[in-house]
């Protein structure tokens, strides 16, 4: 047998100063590479659900803002349906499931304009409470970190599949969106410090 040595895993490296160039060019100032930059409407006439504001900063561990943060997001649509992939069906066409925003360069600050999502069944057939998936990248975080954001009163929290298996339950607070205004959320990153965000492993 072969042995491939010369063909090693590569470094992990920071998303680096580019990363706006490539991900968010209109962003940046870079125009005529796409009309709007991938990522950046959700919603398009007819989405079905109610429309919903998540809005957020990232902070480092001494809660300074991080003001070059990309931020994704991917979630299922108002009937609990992950678009374009869910054995279920095509799930809404007016609502995309996905979205990317970099933070304001001035404050840190980013937001979605999107559709509350609905459950989604685990595979063991419980119920996850609605929540939206997140990926974060920024200089100096090697690997892009994912998290969650759940909905504050819900119902199925108690429940989750997730939420339930997380040893220091005290944590669980810091996947839980606050709600400013009606339909307007709040969920702030904390990537290190007292008020750390649980990321998971995935």
């Amino acid at each position: 047998m072969q042995r491939l040595n010369h063909l090693q895993e590569s470094p992990s490296q920071t998303a680096g100063p580019y990363v706006h160039i490539g991900c968010v060019p209109n962003f940046a100032g870079i125009g005529g590479v796409y009309p709007n930059d991938l990522g950046a409407t959700m919603i398009r006439d007819g989405a079905l659900g109610e429309p919903i504001t998540v809005t957020g900063t990232v902070f480092d561990g001494t809660g300074t803002p991080l003001k070059d943060a990309l931020v994704e997001i991917w979630q299922a649509d108002a009937n609990g349906i992950y678009p374009g992939n869910d054995p279920r069906g095509p799930g809404d066409p007016n609502f995309t499931g996905w979205g990317r925003k970099a933070g304001e360069y001035d404050t840190g600050v980013w937001t979605f304009e999107t559709i509350r999502p609905g459950a989604v069944p685990f595979p063991d057939g419980r119920m996850m409470a609605p929540h939206v998936s997140f990926w974060i990248v920024a200089r100096g975080i090697n690997t892009g970190l994912q998290t969650r954001m759940y909905f504050p009163g819900d119902p199925l929290l108690d429940k989750d599949p997730w939420l339930t298996r997380i040893e220091h339950q005290n944590r669980v607070a810091t996947l839980i969106a606050q709600e400013k205004t009606p339909g307007t959320y709040q969920f702030d990153i904390h990537l290190q410090g007292p008020d750390e965000t649980i990321f998971f492993d995935v």
